[in-house]
């Protein structure tokens, strides 16, 4: 749930068939489900997942069960702006402030849950939740000054993250990578410490992007005032 006055910019490679999908969820869904409600659902979702990455320490299987909670949270944490707007109910201001704050908690748990696998050093999982925050805190921004609230940069948003997240799960668990390690500046790392960093590194580039294009246009937009010294 964005202000609904700004522009919602969504580019997402999946974003036509996830909001066909949502739309249809919502009018299925209980009369006595509310958008408070399923952001709780993604909250939920967001504990799973971060259980199962630290009980992936102990038996690698546990995976599936973060794959399971990155899916009660893209259903909780999509659907409740969805389910707003198809019953007419949006709370602008009050969903903005719930929604996000919320999401700046959801992210550290599971990244922090990451960091506890044996899938990823504490450190890189940091680095992703970093770089996530700083393009969420742009995001926000850009919805004050410019009235867009960008959902996706490039061709990448969320849904397409947490995808990206269900299938490195899956590639730990079932192919031999998981035991490559390369040395890199007297630091012994795993492949997926690599992966890990690699998709950190791709925000942090979306965001300097933006960033160059949006200085650019808001540079016109509030140009540079002479300076006239006083007499």
């Amino acid at each position: 749930m964005g202000k609904e006055q700004a522009t919602r910019i969504q580019t997402s490679i999946l974003n036509k068939a996830e909001k066909r999908v949502l739309v249809w969820l919502a009018h299925r869904q209980p009369l006595w489900m509310t958008s408070d409600i399923l952001t709780y659902i993604g909250v939920t979702g967001a504990v799973i997942c971060a259980v199962g990455f630290a009980l992936s320490s102990i038996n690698i299987n546990f995976l599936w069960l973060s794959s399971f909670g990155l899916v009660v949270n893209w259903y909780g944490d999509s659907l409740d702006g969805t389910l707003a707007r198809v019953r007419g109910t949006q709370r602008p201001t009050y969903g903005f402030f719930i929604d996000h704050t919320i999401d700046a908690l959801t992210i550290t748990v599971m990244c922090v849950g990451a960091g506890l696998s044996p899938m990823l050093h504490l450190v890189v999982a940091l680095f992703v939740l970093v770089a996530y925050l700083i393009i969420s805190i742009y995001t926000y921004i850009c919805t004050l000054v410019k009235e867009e609230f960008r959902l996706t940069y490039g061709r990448l948003g969320p849904t397409e993250f947490r995808l990206i997240v269900i299938i490195v799960n899956t590639l730990f668990i079932y192919t031999p990578w998981r035991h490559y390690t390369y040395v890199i500046g007297g630091e012994e790392c795993g492949l997926f410490d690599i992966i890990g960093a690699a998709i950190a590194i791709i925000i942090f580039t979306m965001h300097i992007v933006q960033w160059l294009q949006d200085r650019r246009t808001l540079s016109l937009k509030d140009p540079a005032k002479p300076y006239k010294p006083a007499k």
